[in-house]
């Protein structure tokens, strides 16, 4: 509900806190006083459109803030992910003198359209030429389900729909596929025969490309290390003769070792050196050495592939995956024609379902909407329209189906017995209108409703019993919702719980003027409600009648 309303440098307004509870609450007050100015500072809130005709004259900016307090699991709630479930919601609207506006949840900016949804979800606003709200046919199927709690049906009807849409989607998709498929046939089998027989693999061009460039490096050094190999190891080697020196020294070595032993090991390191030179020589010559038709068969090898990659448009390390896929895509004319009928059976059979549930949801719609009217024209013969009747118009087609079902509801009204019936916002006239949706309000208050009401002036024209009846009404609405109204009825205005007063005062000596709010006790609220009933001058009567209604509406 609404806690608290803050306003600053609004049009009449300077500075203007407000605090609110639960039940009925009215805004009494002269005519001009500033109730439109409040109303609209409101609704600059909850997302209405700004104007920079609404920031106090000399002042930069206005801003108005409203703070309501929710329950934990309160539908409004889900649009706000980062708020704690204990915390108030707070929505505030800042508009600046050149136009401009901005918008904040709980001090967090947001767009104007987020501000719009959230103040949707919070606060419902009515009055005799409201535009929003209950005389949207839009909402009417959302009104009638809610009253008579089809909402899970609903939910369901709507995730039946998506499972029929997508079956249709995939019936369609895979058509296309086989068809595609088909036209292609015979030029898939040839690339499909080609490329088996080709079989190329992942990473097969670059290891070949690498083969090629080391074969061939090798075949430009394999003369070199020949030559080095017989310098080393061949008749011209000078290890044999190396080797006869080295024994020839061990034999002198006992006669004088100081001199020999140093010679032996040089000697020595230098043939293990030359052994080793050997060993590495001939590894080389073995790598180095290759069949020169391997060569070959490699630069065939690779022609054929990047051949096949430019023939596909196609890297050459992908055509093994395009090759599946061609395999796959003639697997789908052979096997496509059975998977289409599957695809097909669950479509249908997902339209069955559809069209079956559908039905059932209709059938309740049209029970509820039985039920709705009855309630709805019990309303009216003490809201003085007993000649009037309301109407659920709940209209099924099954060709026009969509995710919220086979059903168009509207709310429709004949003003008067013989007239034509039509939609509720087209045939009521302003104060009908207003009546109208008060009685559908009371019907609807706990189901699908916003947890704020307000209501601009609905009794309007009208006195006596009618009145009365709008304020038992709006009373009973207190109830269950908070419900903030204004009005210019004392019959309204003695069944409130609150009672504010709004007032324009003289400041600075008459220079300029400011709007104010005062909460009534009990004994200014009679003198208001005295006035409210004899106008300027207010009597003992009058008195005496305000008192009589205040306790009437107590009793």
């Amino acid at each position: 509900m609404l806690a608290r309303l803050s306003i600053r440098d609004i049009v009449l307004i300077d500075r203007l806190d407000i605090d609110f509870v639960s039940g009925l609450s009215v805004l009494t007050g002269e005519t001009g006083a500033g109730k439109s100015i409040l109303l609209d500072a409101f609704a600059l809130a909850l997302g209405a459109r700004g104007d920079a005709t609404l920031v106090r004259q000399g002042m930069e900016q206005g801003q108005v803030t409203a703070m309501f307090e929710l329950p934990a699991r309160h539908p409004a709630r889900a649009q706000l992910s980062d708020i704690a479930a204990d915390e108030p919601v707070i929505l505030r609207r800042v508009q600046f003198s050149d136009g401009r506006t901005r918008a904040f949840v709980n001090d967090q900016p947001v767009s104007v359209q987020a501000l719009q949804a959230l103040g949707a979800a919070l606060v419902e606003i009515h009055g005799q030429h409201d535009a929003r709200a209950l005389v949207d046919a839009g909402t009417h199927r959302g009104l009638l389900d809610a009253y008579g709690r089809l909402e899970a049906d609903a939910s369901a009807i709507e995730k039946l729909w998506t499972a029929r849409r997508e079956a249709e989607e995939a019936v369609a998709r895979h058509r296309a596929d086989v068809e595609r498929a088909a036209r292609e046939a015979e030029w898939l089998r040839h690339a499909v025969e080609e490329l088996t027989r080709l079989a190329p693999q992942p990473g097969e061009e670059t290891a070949l490309a690498d083969r090629r460039a080391s074969m061939m490096q090798a075949e430009k050094i394999a003369g070199d290390l020949r030559d080095a190999h017989d310098a080393v190891a061949g008749s011209a080697s000078p290890v044999p003769a190396l080797a006869a020196a080295v024994r020839r020294l061990e034999r002198r070595g006992t006669q004088a070792p100081a001199l020999v032993e140093p010679a032996v090991k040089s000697l020595d390191a230098a043939l293990n050196s030359l052994d080793e030179a050997r060993g590495h020589l001939e590894h080389a010559l073995r790598v180095a050495d290759h069949d020169p038709q391997e060569l070959e068969r490699i630069e065939e090898r690779l022609f054929a592939l990047r051949a096949a990659g430019r023939k596909y448009n196609s890297p050459v390390d992908a055509l093994n995956a395009l090759a599946e896929k061609y395999v796959a895509d003639l697997a789908l004319i052979d096997a496509g024609a059975e998977r289409l009928a599957a695809l097909e059976k669950a479509a249908k059979e997902a339209g069955t379902r559809f069209a079956a549930d559908a039905a059932k949801l209709s059938a309740a719609r049209k029970k509820s909407a039985e039920k709705l009217d009855k309630a709805v024209n019990g309303e009216l013969k003490p809201l003085k329209l007993e000649r009037a009747k309301f109407s659920t118009q709940v209209e099924s087609d099954p060709a026009a189906a969509g995710p919220n079902g086979i059903d168009r509801v509207e709310f429709w009204v004949q003003t008067n017995p013989g007239t034509r019936p039509g939609p509720l916002m087209k045939v009521a006239s302003g104060g009908e209108l207003a009546r109208f949706l008060l009685a559908l309000k009371v019907v609807l208050a706990d189901r699908g409703s916003a947890p704020t009401l307000v209501f601009d002036e609905i009794d309007t024209g009208v006195g006596g019993a009618v009145a009365d009846a709008i304020g038992v009404r709006l009373a009973r609405l207190g109830t269950r919702v908070q419900v903030v109204t204004v009005t210019h009825a004392p019959q309204v205005a003695a069944r409130a719980e609150r009672h504010y007063l709004i007032t324009k005062d003289a400041l600075e000596k008459g220079k300029r003027v400011a709007t104010r709010v005062t909460e009534l006790a009990a004994p200014r609220r009679r003198e208001e409600i005295a006035r409210m009933l004899a106008g300027a001058e207010i009597t003992e009567e009058a008195r005496a009648a305000a008192e009589k209604l205040i306790r009437a509406a107590a009793g």
